[in-house]
């Protein structure tokens, strides 16, 4: 496969897998354990179109903080940090409820720390939930 520059790249993931939420958190939170952001934004964002109106911003914040730390990743800091800032802005409302047990909080305060401090090259990968 060939990326937008002609060079070989790592295919994308096939698109519309629908997936149970617990299914969505591990296979994302894999990906990002394999320095592979992308492709648990792309797992992410097929929560976000598949989801029910009430938790659609969940998993578009989610898939948002996880394209943010691709962007970092490549060099991007300003786009880096206007996605972790959306990607914060979206799940911030899902603060205080269970969220497939996703730590909204711990999230929240790990994409507003890194948004700000993209100006250092910094981006750690987020904890979606705890492993198994």
């Amino acid at each position: 496969m060939l990326n937008s520059r002609n060079v070989r790249g790592v295919p994308r993931l096939p698109e519309g897998v629908i997936r149970t939420p617990e299914d969505t958190l591990l296979e994302a939170q894999r990906l990002l354990d394999l320095g592979m952001p992308f492709h648990a934004h792309e797992v992410l964002e097929d929560a976000w179109k598949a989801a029910p109106e009430a938790s659609r911003a969940l998993w578009k914040g989610l898939a948002q903080l996880a394209v943010g730390v691709t962007h970092a990743a490549r060099g991007n800091l300003a786009g880096a940090g206007a996605l972790l800032t959306r990607g914060a802005d979206n799940i911030e409302p899902y603060e205080g409820t269970s969220a497939h047990g996703v730590d909204i909080t711990a999230l929240l305060r790990w994409g507003r720390h890194h948004a700000a401090a993209m100006a250092d090259g910094t981006a750690q990968v987020p904890v979606l939930c705890l492993r198994r």
